[in-house]
């Protein structure tokens, strides 16, 4: 027969359900003995017993009947004797009936004889009293009560055999108990052993194999790959160990086979990570450097074997882009930064270098967290081309405000003083230069409050404003266009509203822009929504109309400087959300526009609540 893995075991287990079944009914017969043990006692003492007490009771009975008779009640005397002396030979009867212990037979003997006499004496007593009462006392004190004696003593005996009998019986029962106790004691402990013994045994060979399976696991783990199982049984223990071996073998020849290749790719891939221009920083899954390029290490001021194994923190000492990295771990996507505050800049001697990062979590094809890659790329050369750009455009729109200034004075004057000496003609165009000069002036003036903002010149004048301020300064100025067009200004406050903490001339720009907007782009009769709620730390102003709605290729860029929407209604400089968003920035907040083609836009910015 073929001992399967399953059989072993319930073979373990059979063998220990066949002890407790042989426990099991080793006590049973053990009670079945002792309760006929005590069955014995009850049935064969209990009833001579009872016999004995029943004959002496109609023995005293009959005597205390006669003493009656002497004492005068004759009549009730003789008929208790007679009634009693039946009952005596009722009782002496069942006796004799049930004679089975040693010394019964003469002990009735002697009740016989005893009682033959006693009877003798009573009737001489009953013949005494009739001619002497006086002298039958004499005759019962001296004659009767010695035989009634005799008999009462001979009834005791045959009572205290039977009591003997049942103590004997007692001790015997007891013996057994005592006896059937020790018995189950010894072989409930030779069933333990013999099932721990066996159990021990099945146990040791059933994991045995599993602890060498465990073992050779850890010396594959290890890299050992020359280890093999034994299989010393054809169970299913044996055939995994077998198997176990097939795979370790074809373990070993794919290690061979591709360990050097593997060596080569990682070689590739470190030549490669080496020649990137970019700072390249490789973290593992507990923010462990992994891996760092010469950039990289150069713009922390160390070598690349003095960063491995040190923590990301250590080695870079940035929180913020470590806040970014640990929420790509955590998360396993790309983290969401602002592109303003993708930028971070280092001190490098006497002078400052600015870095644009980016991090990209790596994941194993089980989608397990692997780490994380940190790329930095030197923007130091844009941000300084950056700042001169700033520079020239703020000094340019400088220059530029004072002649057309002139210009713009001078086309004025003409239009006050020349205006009926011109043809038709002279006059639409000295309007259009007038209406271009003032767009100039416009633009101008946007270009150089964006400039101010960018390079951080313009002054903010912080305050703790109420959010109701901020609509009654910036609406007004728009009731009778709005009026004009039969446009519905609708203003919602949430009750409770905090302050803001807010330069009150700046957001009022905002507002005014972004209304002004709105109204552009609302058709007559339509309506703009002015709302302002509260979430936790920031309170969310929007305006939102019914418009035609902005594209989805423009809703990414238009807050972008020069950008606008194309289309009939467009006019303007493309600067003024540009400067909301600088404006919105400079207050520590945020602007978007949540927007669907055909059904209207909604601009939101955010104000942190002054504490």
């Amino acid at each position: 027969m073929r001992w399967t893995l399953r059989k072993k075991i319930l073979f373990g287990y059979g063998i220990t359900l066949a002890l407790g079944v042989v426990v099991f009914a080793w006590a049973l017969l053990n009670l079945l003995r002792l309760g006929r043990a005590s069955d014995e006692i009850l049935r064969e003492n209990y009833s001579a017993i009872n016999t004995a007490e029943n004959i002496l009771d109609a023995l005293a009975r009959q005597d205390r009947a006669w003493l009656n008779l002497l004492l005068g009640h004759k009549t009730e005397g003789l008929r208790e004797a007679q009634e009693y002396e039946s009952q005596f030979f009722q009782w002496l009867a069942r006796a004799k009936d049930d004679i089975t212990l040693e010394g019964e037979e003469e002990v009735q003997k002697r009740i016989d004889s005893g009682y033959e006499a006693y009877l003798a004496n009573i009737n001489k007593l009953e013949v005494i009293f009739q001619l002497d009462p006086i002298a039958a006392h004499k005759f019962y004190r001296e004659k009767v009560l010695p035989s009634f004696r005799a008999v009462r003593d001979a009834c005791r005996d045959l009572r205290q055999i039977s009591e003997k009998a049942m103590v004997k019986a007692g001790d015997r029962a007891q013996h057994i108990a005592r006896r059937a106790i020790w018995s189950m004691i010894g072989i409930g402990i030779a069933a333990v052993a013999i099932g721990l013994g066996f159990s021990l045994i099945l146990s040791t060979r059933l994991v045995q194999p599993v602890l060498q399976l465990m073992e050779a696991t850890q010396k594959i783990g290890g890299g050992q790959y020359d280890v093999t199982i034994p299989a010393e049984s054809s169970d299913e223990l044996g055939r995994l160990a077998q198997e176990f071996n097939a795979m370790v073998g074809k373990l070993k020849g794919f290690h061979d086979l591709n360990l050097g290749q593997v060596v080569s790719e990682k070689r590739k891939a470190e030549a490669v990570i080496q020649s990137i221009d970019d700072g390249i920083v490789v973290v593992d899954a507990r923010f462990k450097v992994t891996g760092i390029n010469r950039t990289a290490a150069r713009v922390f001021g160390l070598e690349p074997a003095q960063a491995i194994e040190r923590h990301f923190l250590d080695v870079v000492g940035n929180e913020r882009i470590f806040s970014y990295l640990k929420q790509s771990a955590e998360t396993g996507a790309v983290p969401e930064i602002d592109e303003n505050n993708r930028v971070f800049s280092i001190q490098q001697g006497e002078s400052q270098r600015h870095y644009h990062f980016s991090i990209t979590p790596v994941e194993s094809e089980a989608g397990s967290m692997v780490g994380v890659v940190l790329l930095l790329r030197d923007v130091t050369r844009l941000k300084e081309l950056d700042r001169l750009k700033t520079e020239f455009v703020m000094t340019a729109s400088h220059e530029l405000r004072t002649p057309l200034t002139g210009i713009a004075m001078s086309i004025d004057l003409l239009r006050e003083q020349a205006m009926g000496k011109l043809d038709p003609k002279e006059q639409q165009l000295l309007d259009a230069a007038h209406e271009e000069v003032q767009r100039l002036k416009v633009l101008v003036s946007n270009l150089l409050d964006l400039s101010r903002i960018e390079a951080g010149k313009i002054e903010m004048e912080f305050d703790r404003v109420p959010v109701q301020l901020l609509f009654d300064k910036a609406v007004p100025p728009f009731k009778a266009q709005s009026d004009e067009k039969s446009v519905h200004l609708a203003i919602t406050l949430s009750p409770g509203l905090p302050r803001v903490k807010a330069d009150a001339h700046k957001i009022t720009w905002v507002l005014t822009n972004l209304i002004s907007n709105a109204l552009r782009y609302t058709n007559n009769g339509g309506q703009i929504r002015l709302r302002a709620e509260n979430y936790g730390p920031q309170v969310h102003i929007s305006v939102g109309d019914d418009g035609p709605g902005i594209p989805y290729e423009y809703q990414t860029k238009i807050f972008e400087k020069f950008v606008q929407v194309k289309g009939d209604k467009a006019s303007g400089s493309g600067l003024g959300l540009a400067i909301c968003r600088e404006i919105v920035r400079a207050h520590g907040g945020a602007i978007w526009v949540d927007s669907t083609p055909g059904r209207g836009s909604t601009f939101t910015f955010t104000l942190p609540v002054s504490q």
